[in-house]
C-alpha cells in the first residue's frame, strides 16, 4: 500500500491543487495530512484526491466547526493527535507537533508528523519518522509531499 503524507498546507489552495494532482498521479491508496489546515477551503479542494484522506488537527485549525463541517460533508477522517492506524500490517501514529509523540511513541512502525516545515527521516531499528517537510511555501520546486510504501517502508519525496 502506498499512501501519501502532507502537512502544513495553512490554506495555499494553489499548492494543495498541485498535491492532489501528485497524489492521483502517483496513485496513493490513502492520504495522511498531519495538522495545519487552517480553514475548510482547503478541504473542499482535497475532495478532489482519488484516495480516501485522514489526518489529525494541527496548532492553526482552530476554524475547528468549520473544519469538522467539511471533514463530515467529505466523509473525511481526522482527530485530535495522536492518531493511530494499522495499514497494510504496518503501525502507524500520526501526530502534528513532534513534542506530541512524547507518551505515545513506542513500537510503531511509521511515525509522521508536521508542525517544523522541516524534511526529516530517521531510522531507528525498525521504526521510522517522517516529515516530507514544507508544502505552504511560495517558492516552486521547495514546496514537498512524500508518499511511503509500506510493504518497502521507503519513504519517497515529490518536490514541486
Amino acid at each position: 500500500m502506498r499512501i501519501g503524507i502532507v502537512s502544513d498546507t495553512h490554506n495555499n489552495l494553489k499548492n494543495v491543487r498541485k498535491i492532489v494532482q501528485l497524489f492521483n498521479d502517483h496513485a496513493v491508496e490513502r492520504v495522511i495530512h498531519t495538522g495545519d489546515i487552517s480553514q475548510a477551503k482547503t478541504l473542499n479542494v482535497f475532495a478532489d484526491l482519488d484516495a480516501p484522506l485522514f489526518g489529525v488537527f494541527g496548532n492553526n485549525d482552530q476554524e475547528r466547526e468549520a473544519l469538522e463541517c467539511a471533514i463530515e460533508q467529505h466523509g473525511f477522517t481526522f482527530q485530535d493527535p495522536p492518531l493511530n492506524l494499522h495499514w497494510a500490517e504496518k503501525t502507524i501514529i500520526v501526530v502534528h507537533d513532534p513534542l506530541e509523540f512524547e507518551g505515545h511513541l513506542a513500537d510503531q512502525d511509521l511515525a509522521l508528523h508536521g508542525h517544523t516545515h522541516r524534511y526529516r527521516l530517521e531510522q531507528s531499528g525498525a521504526q521510522t519518522i517522517f516529515n516530507p517537510g514544507e508544502c505552504a511555501g511560495m517558492m516552486a520546486g521547495r514546496n514537498a509531499v512524500g508518499v511511503v510504501d509500506l510493504s518497502t517502508m521507503e519513504c519517497q519525496v515529490l518536490n514541486f
